[in-house]
């Protein structure tokens, strides 16, 4: 199979690439490099570095003939998106009804499409499934939910298949260690907390340590990118031979609580982590995780790799190698 990766060169879509490449399908990636990086590049793949806003650079790209893609480019820093929204309307949004016109008038057969559980925004219940209702309380969350909307009525008008994948918190590294790159200046736990093990933050900030939690720290959920990987891959293959579309959650349904990574990171880095305890943010729920029950029954997919330790071990072996 021919499969373009829009923003293959990130954190995520570098591993969706590795992903296809295992399978033996023929990659191609289309990246401007404004958070990727070419260290995630493979030699086996195809690279085109280029604008998702670039309407004649999307058209030259997919006149290749692909039969499908995946959309992993977007911008994702929820606090950023409440400042800047201009940013993420035209980026996000703007940039997927580009590549959506584009793969219509190339014939691509369906695409898979990076999303967000942020587009649920506060939990009415845990875990959260698919049903739960929409109420993004960010504009990144917002833009996500949007695009999920284009791709209805671009699979209802013009009969191309999608599949909507939700997610919370993406962790961990390449379990075979074949991925290297690190994120430019991380705004998630997991990159800070290594960036104070390593030396380069001097101590972690926790918002909050009296939640009604199991340590009083809040519970999110953390999907191993390897898992979310394979499931991006999964979905792909699903909607190509049964021709229908599909929106899952990718949970872990449990989650795991700010001071458990904390923990984790100090015994597989040996390092010590000095924290700082603040006040809560505004609208942090004290737990928040969802199902993947949907995906499992439809796909087959199960996290193999989403535990607390797998996730910083594969971490910490990436950053440690940047010291």
């Amino acid at each position: 199979m021919k499969v373009l990766v829009i923003g293959g060169a990130g954190y995520i879509g570098s591993h969706v690439s590795r992903e296809l490449l295992d399978k033996n399908h023929d990659v191609t990636v289309f990246d401007n490099l404004s958070s990727g990086t070419r260290e995630n590049i493979f030699r086996e793949e195809t690279f085109i570095q280029g604008d998702i806003l670039d309407t004649d650079a999307l058209d030259s790209v997919m006149t290749q003939g692909f039969d499908a893609l995946i959309h992993l480019a977007a911008f994702k820093a929820a606090g950023e998106s409440m400042i800047k929204p201009e940013k993420y309307s035209v980026n996000n949004i703007s940039g997927s009804i580009n590549i959506l016109n584009s793969a219509v008038k190339h014939a691509i057969k369906a695409i898979v499409f990076s999303s967000s559980a942020a587009t649920y925004g506060e939990p009415q219940y845990n875990p959260i499934d698919e049903n739960h209702p929409q109420n993004p309380i960010n504009f990144y969350g917002y833009t996500k939910l949007q695009i999920e909307g284009l791709m209805r009525w671009y699979d209802q008008l013009k009969g191309l298949k999608y599949a909507s994948l939700r997610y919370f918190n993406a962790a961990g590294y390449d379990v075979k260690g074949r991925i290297t790159g690190l994120e430019e200046k991380p705004e998630n736990l997991i990159p800070v907390i290594m960036e104070v093990a390593s030396g380069k933050r001097e101590k972690l900030k926790i918002f909050g340590d009296d939640y009604d939690t199991r340590d009083g720290t809040g519970i999110r959920d953390y999907i191993h990118v390897t898992d979310l990987a394979v499931a991006h891959v999964m979905a792909l293959e699903h909607v190509l031979k049964t021709r229908e579309s599909l929106t899952v959650n990718l949970g872990s349904d449990q989650g795991i609580s700010v001071m458990e990574m904390i923990d984790a990171a100090k015994t597989h880095s040996g390092k010590e982590i000095p924290v700082e305890i603040v006040a809560r943010r505004p609208g942090d729920p004290a737990t928040l995780y969802a199902t993947s029950k949907k995906a499992s029954e439809l796909l087959g997919w199960k996290a193999k790799y989403s535990d607390v330790d797998s996730i910083i071990k594969t971490t910490w072996k990436v950053y440690k190698k940047h010291l």
